[in-house]
């Protein structure tokens, strides 16, 4: 087969569309509060990245150490947004935070769903400040027929 040449017009052309990746839009946690939990700054099909800016009102001590809360509540974002579905809510996740947090630090999580079976989903979250992991853990969640707020619940008979 004869190699294709292309011109430099044809180089430098707009690529085609379907070589654009697939632009996503959120589906899920759409009220949620940014400055709190981090901002989505990256969405495709199956990962998300989310950045959190850490600020005066996460701080729990006079140097300035972030409470933990506030990073979990960002990787979890991320792994929600990773699956993108309205009716996605988590079921467990099994974290190790691996350095501290401090006031004023950025925290970059990404999260890639791994594992996608019937309604369940499992999703790994790791966090960075500049070229330090603060954060790694495995999520899991369900994708459920309606709102979970919408659904009969059973009680449990004693």
């Amino acid at each position: 087969m004869a190699e294709e040449i292309l011109t430099d017009e044809e180089l430098e052309a707009e690529p085609e569309e379907s070589l654009q990746p697939e632009k996503v839009e959120l589906k899920t946690h759409q009220k949620i509060d940014q400055t709190l939990c981090g901002t989505l700054v990256e969405l495709r099909v199956g990962y998300a990245k989310v950045e959190l800016d850490t600020t005066r009102e996460m701080v729990v001590d006079d140097m300035g150490l972030v409470h933990g809360g506030f990073t979990f509540a960002a990787a979890d974002f991320a792994a929600m947004a990773a699956v993108n579905d309205p009716n996605v809510v988590l079921v467990s996740s099994d974290c190790r935070f691996l350095s501290p947090v401090k006031v004023g630090d950025r925290i970059v999580f990404e999260a890639n769903e791994l594992y996608k079976e019937a309604r369940k989903r499992n999703i790994h979250v790791v966090g960075y400040f500049e070229d330090i992991k603060v954060f790694e853990g495995e999520f899991m969640a369900v994708v459920l027929e309606r709102h979970v707020l919408k659904l009969k619940l059973v009680k449990d008979e004693e």
